[in-house]
């Protein structure tokens, strides 16, 4: 499952990022629901039912990230920012380090990520339509 060793592995380094960013494209995602809400497009039920299924799906992998850090052993701690960098500091079975991203990176970050979940959502749709 994981290593007895303190080091963290890169498949442990993924979840500290995706723990860190899912928690911003939620707001993100709420944020464009709650506009489209009091929007007068005639597309926006379609748009806030669609948005609604892409922050569901965040939630739940929030709470699966949460508890797989937590089997792991693995805690995140504070964040501080240095220069362009936002460091997050973390624990890792007793080994202590820090994961860092600049904003960027976390925006592209999110990009990516918000992108795949649009296009899950796509597939079930059209495998809906089928």
């Amino acid at each position: 499952m994981y290593p007895n060793n303190n080091k963290i592995t890169i498949e442990e380094r993924t979840m500290i990022r995706d723990y860190i960013l899912l928690p911003h494209m939620e707001k993100m995602v709420q944020k464009s629901i709650d506009e489209a809400t009091y929007s007068t497009n005639i597309m926006k039920r379609l748009y806030v039912l669609a948005s609604q299924k892409i922050l569901e799906q965040i939630k739940q992998d929030m709470r699966g990230i949460k508890l797989e850090l937590k089997k792991r052993n693995i805690k995140i701690l504070n964040e501080e920012q240095s220069d362009f960098v936002i460091y997050h500091h973390y624990y890792c079975r007793g080994y202590e380090d820090k994961f860092g991203m600049t904003r960027d990176v976390m925006r592209a970050e999110i990009s990516v990520q918000l992108t795949k979940y649009m296009s899950e959502l796509a597939r079930l749709l059209k495998e809906y339509s089928k």
